[in-house]
This record gives C-alpha cells, sequence and structure tokens, in this order.
C-alpha cells in the first residue's frame, strides 16, 4: 500500500497571536510553528501503524509551504513517514493548497489519502472534500477508526446519536480525527534518520486563489 500523509505548518497554540497592516497579515515573529496536531496525532500516527502491520506499506508525505516548512516536515519524517514533498507555493486559499496536492497525488498513484478533519489555525476543515473532488476518489470525512482488509477500507465515525461503520475500496481520501490513534513523540533513532531522508522540492502549477483575506476579526 501506498499513502500520502498532508501535513500543514500551524502555530503553537501557546504562541502569542497577532496581526499587523489593520489586521490584514498574521504577525509570524516569535511564533513557534509545530505539525498541524490532527495531522501528526491521527493521520499519520494511523498511517505508521499501518505501516507496523504490513512492512511493504510506504509513506509519502505532503505539505504546501516555503523553505520554513522543513523543519516540520522533518519532525513528522522522524515520527516514520519514508519521504516528504514540498510544494514550493505559500497560499492561505484552500483550494489552491488542495489542487496543489492533488497534482501530486496524481503522480504518485497513491491508494490512501489521509488528512487531519482541519488545521487548527484556519479551520476550514475543507481540504480532503476539495481533494476527493479534484481526483474524483470516494471520501470519508471525519474517521475515528480505519482497518484495511485487502484493496477496502473499513471505518468508523461518529454521527448524531451514534457511530456510522462504512466500507470503500482504494484509492480514497480519509480525514482524521480523535480517536483514529494516540500521539507518539519521535525517538532519537527516527530524528538521526529523518536527516537523510528524501525531501523532494516541487514548484507549484498555476491555480488560482478562490477566496482572499480581507481582515481578521
Amino acid at each position: 500500500m501506498k499513502i500520502l500523509v498532508c501535513i500543514s505548518k500551524t502555530p503553537d497554540t501557546t504562541s502569542k497571536i497577532a496581526f499587523t497592516e489593520g489586521n490584514t497579515k498574521f504577525d509570524e515573529n516569535g511564533v513557534q510553528w509545530i505539525i498541524n496536531p490532527y495531522d501528526e496525532w491521527y493521520s499519520l500516527v494511523r498511517a505508521i501503524e499501518l505501516k507496523e502491520k504490513d512492512a511493504s506499506t510506504i509513506i509519502h508525505l505532503v505539505t504546501v509551504g516555503g523553505a520554513d516548512a522543513e523543519p516540520i516536515i522533518r519532525k513528522a519524517l522522524a515520527l516514520g513517514g519514508d519521504e516528504a514533498i514540498r510544494i514550493n507555493s505559500i497560499s492561505d486559499d484552500s483550494f489552491v493548497v488542495a489542487n496543489e496536492i492533488a497534482q501530486v497525488a496524481k503522480e504518485g498513484a497513491y491508494d490512501l489519502i489521509l488528512t487531519g478533519k482541519e488545521t487548527i489555525d484556519y479551520n476550514s476543515a475543507c481540504i480532503g472534500s476539495m481533494l476527493s473532488a479534484i481526483l474524483d476518489l470516494p471520501f470519508v470525512s471525519l474517521a475515528t477508526h480505519l482497518e484495511v482488509n485487502g484493496n477496502t477500507a473499513i471505518l468508523k465515525r461518529e454521527i448524531e446519536g451514534g457511530e456510522e461503520t462504512c466500507e470503500a475500496s482504494f484509492p480514497m481520501v480519509v480525514s482524521c480525527q480523535k480517536g483514529m490513534a494516540e500521539q507518539r513523540i519521535p525517538n532519537m533513532r527516527g530524528i538521526m534518520a529523518a536527516r537523510t531522508k528524501p525531501l523532494k522540492v516541487v514548484e507549484p502549477t498555476a491555480a488560482k486563489a478562490t477566496t482572499s483575506i480581507k481582515s481578521f476579526d
């Protein structure tokens, strides 16, 4: 199985948040950056668990961002990714981000694409659904459980009043939330290995943003 895990760089929840230029731009001065927790704790760790069950599984990581995102992607490699791809683009527009990841996904022929349910900065929760639409793949959102049975995924997700179980064939896109896996900490061996794992930088497509930021309130 070949898995693509989408990784996003987000501000640490303990960072002081401020805005400049009339509340139209996020002030990054002094901000501590982390892997988006939904991407790290649930999507990435579940991919690692699947690889632990089947050593032939390949885990690729992808992020959309500048060179300053590389320490974040290296941490994800330290946790257990095999190689990473950084799309050299900086955008706050969800469609642009999804479109860039979709182009990578098309070239990589992945069986499973995992995203966190949302990022903790913009909370848009739409990358997974946009990816599935662009790639024309099945999509299961807000999954809390994922098992693999041959070419089929068995998933669970919370719904109002209970829990839903569904099945879908690969390839597919899944957004993950609490319950999917438990947080892990990189060990020294993983940190050392991450330094030599491949990190490929690719240039973005000409996708145009569909939204713009007027102000942060």
